[in-house]
Parts: C-alpha cells; structure tokens; sequence
C-alpha cells in the first residue's frame, strides 16, 4: 500500500509546482510589461488559476488516478485525435518549462560565475549544463530528484517570506519608494491582462496535486483544501513579491536586469550579501524545477505512449529508464539555446492556458457528474479562452517568434496526433 499524505504534504506538492523557477524567471518580464501594476497582473492570473483550481479539484475527487490531466482529457475525448493533441501539448509544455526555468537558472548564475568574458556564452553553457545535471539525477536516482525537490521547497519559501518581510520593513522607513505602485505609473488594462497571462506559467504547476490524489488522506474533504491552499498562498506570495520589487527599484533598473531582477531587488535591502543570497536561491530553485519537470515529463510522455497517442517508441527505455527522459532534455535544451525568455514564456503560458480552458470544458460538460457549480467552470473556461486570445493578439505586435513558437506546438501538437492515427490504421 502507498504510503497516504496528508493535507498539508498536498499543499506543499502544489506550491513545490508553481514556486519553482516560474517567478525567478518571468517576474522582470511582468515588470516591463504592466509596470506598476504588476501586482494587479499577478492578480489576474491568479483569478483565473483559481478557477481551474475548481475544475482540477472537482475532477480529481471524481477520477483520483495519478495520470491527472492526461485522465481526465480521456474521459472526455477519448484516445481520438483531440484527445491525443492536447496530451501531446501538455507534454510539449513541460519541455518548455524546462526551457524557461533552464533559462532562469543561466541568468542568475551568470551573474555569479564568469567562465568566458562573454556574458550570452556563459548563460547558454550554464542553462545547458543544469538540464543535462538534472538529466544524470534522474538517471541515478528518483528519490533523489524528490529529496532535492523537498529541501529547495523548504529553502525557497524560508527566503522568499523573509524578502517580502524586510521589503515592507524598507517601506516603513521609505514610503516614497512605494509611489511607482501608483495607478498613474500603471500600463493600459490590455497590457495588464496581457502581463498577467504571460507570466500564467509562474501558476501552472498546481495541476501537479492531480497526481498525488489518490494516495490523499480523507480525500473527500481535503481536495478542495489542497487546490485552494496551495493556489490561494502562492497568488499573495506573488502579489507581494510584485509589490516589493516595484517599490525597491525604479523601473529602468528593473528593465536592465530583467532576466534576474529579484536578486537585483534584494541588493537596496541586504547590499551585495542580498543579491548573492537571492542569486542562489533562484538557482537551487531552477534546479529542483528542471528536476522535477524532466521527470514529470517524461512520466507524462511514457504515458500518452502507451495510451497509443504518441509511437510506442517512447515506451522503450535507454539505460533502464524511459527513453521519453532523454527525448524531453534534448528538446529543451534545443529550445533553451534557440530562443529568447520572453518567446519561452508566451509559449509555455499560451500552451496552459489552452489545456486548462480545455479542462475547464471538461468540468463544464460533466458537472452533474461532479456535483459542481457549472458556472464556475463556464467562467474558467471563458476566461481562460479569452486570456489566451488576448495573450496571442498583443504579443503578435512585439514578440511574432513567441506567438509563431506558441501556435506551431499547438497546431504541431494535433497535425502529429493526426499522422500517427493514421499511420497506426493503415498498418492495421
């Protein structure tokens, strides 16, 4: 028998999701974008991974299997050509998380360690060398990869609250640093919904709570509380973190350090010792993320496979793990050395936020099944749709190779689904 977790171990595979390398990585990003209102852009996306939330905890009560989100597209579309393209897609999504943390991890390390003189070879030798790290660790050992995933949990938060804690400290004694947050300094309502829905991926990892479901003491009462603890924590962690970034740093110091910008914040508080504590953080914290998401993948790709939505090649292993392990590292490392953060980051949120409006629908259609509120599910859904449509048209303006990247995984995802269905019936 597996051993049960309990509520709080729940919360903590949920906030161990979304507080990984997601807000090390885009939080200079939403900056740039929303500008004093990136708390509010924060905000957005945090509404709306609250409403999945909903969907997610419904139908984990419902179906408590540890394939989670690949699960529950089978019970509603079965092993056809949709269902097969949106697995296929959330796959494809985890290597472009890898992509993103990777990416993180170059930046901030870079900032540490000078090899070369040249600071785009060093990021791109550094984000290479931590996916093929976390490749070998997971080649050596699973529990490994979970006992570095528990330790950087516990660090990551123990910092981050003490960041925010003297942040506000720092506001007591200099209120004026506060005025950036003014509604004057804010960006148009588009760019802040916008900014929020790039930056959704720093959400996405608490639809990593489906896969532990099943092994969740009293689940009947405790699913909702794991969904929503974990969600409900992290939205305020970020809008806090938002506030002390935005109150610490003028905009235009923000913007030059965009790619490692809250150990650039640390350094008004804590001097050149902040900015080293913070620098590290975020690299244990990229690395547990590149960690757990090269496996999470792998599981997801090993899976799909033998649902026969993806060549039963993908099934074999290569040194007795599944060979979908090197497949995903060597993807993401393609991806990483090819394209800028910000494509990474529309990507990897365009493709989320696509799967969860689908899980969404799913709720929606089966909600006397669920014993849910079909409504919520319904505004989850549109809210989700029309995210994404918003992300797609304004980042089409300034950023065309994210949307390009974002809608050829999608459209790639079920053109895929479609060849290999066929192959696989010509043959029979």
């Amino acid at each position: 028998m597996p051993k049960k977790i309990g509520l709080t171990e729940a919360i903590s595979i949920g906030i161990g999701g979304m507080v990984g390398g997601g807000i090390f990585a885009v939080l200079g990003l939403a900056v740039s974008l929303a500008k004093g209102g990136t708390p509010l852009a924060f905000l957005f996306a945090g509404i709306i991974a609250l409403l999945t939330a909903y969907s997610y905890a419904k139908l984990s009560k419902k179906y408590p299997k540890n394939g989670g989100t690949v699960y529950f597209v089978h019970q509603q579309f079965g092993d056809g050509v949709f269902g097969g393209g949106i697995n296929n897609l959330l796959w494809l999504s985890y290597i472009v998380m890898l992509a993103l943390y990777a990416s993180a991890f170059g930046s901030y390390a870079q900032q540490l360690i000078h090899l070369t003189g040249n600071k785009n070879t060093d990021i791109h030798i550094f984000q290479s060398a931590i996916i093929c790290t976390a490749l070998v660790v997971n080649y050596l050992s699973i529990k490994l990869v979970g006992e570095i995933e528990s330790v950087s949990v516990f660090i990551k938060l123990i910092i981050l609250l003490g960041f925010v804690g003297i942040g506000f400290y720092g506001f007591s004694l200099h209120p004026e640093n506060l005025q950036q947050l003014n509604p004057s300094h804010w960006e148009s309502p588009l760019r802040l919904l916008t900014g929020g829905m790039v930056i959704f991926v720093a959400y996405e990892g608490f639809e990593l709570i489906a896969n532990s479901i099943s092994d969740l003491k009293n689940r009947e009462q405790n699913t909702e509380k794991a969904y929503f603890g974990a969600v409900g924590f992290v939205v305020l962690l970020y809008i806090l973190i938002a506030i002390v970034t935005i109150g610490s740093l003028p905009f235009n110091q923000i913007a030059t350090a965009k790619d490692y910008v809250l150990a650039k914040t640390a350094e008004p508080l804590l001097g050149n010792i902040g900015f080293t504590m913070m620098a590290i953080t975020a690299m244990i914290s990229t690395f547990s993320a590149i960690n757990a998401t090269v496996l999470g993948s792998s599981r997801v790709n090993y899976n799909i496979a033998k649902d026969n939505e993806l060549p039963h090649y993908f099934c074999h292993q290569f040194w007795g793990k599944p060979v979908g392990l090197i497949i995903t590292a060597i993807l993401s490392l393609i991806l990483v050395n090819t394209f800028n953060l910000e494509s990474i980051s529309t990507a990897g949120s365009a493709g989320f936020l696509f799967i969860f409006a689908i899980v969404n629908y799913i709720g929606t259609k089966k909600h006397n099944l669920l014993h849910s509120k079909k409504w919520i599910h319904t505004t989850g859904f549109l809210l989700c749709s029309l995210a994404f449509l918003a992300l797609i048209t304004q980042q089409f303006s300034q950023n065309k190779t994210g949307v390009i990247i974002s809608l050829s995984i999608i459209l790639g995802c079920f053109i895929m689904e479609f060849l290999y269905k066929k192959t696989v019936s010509n043959k029979s």
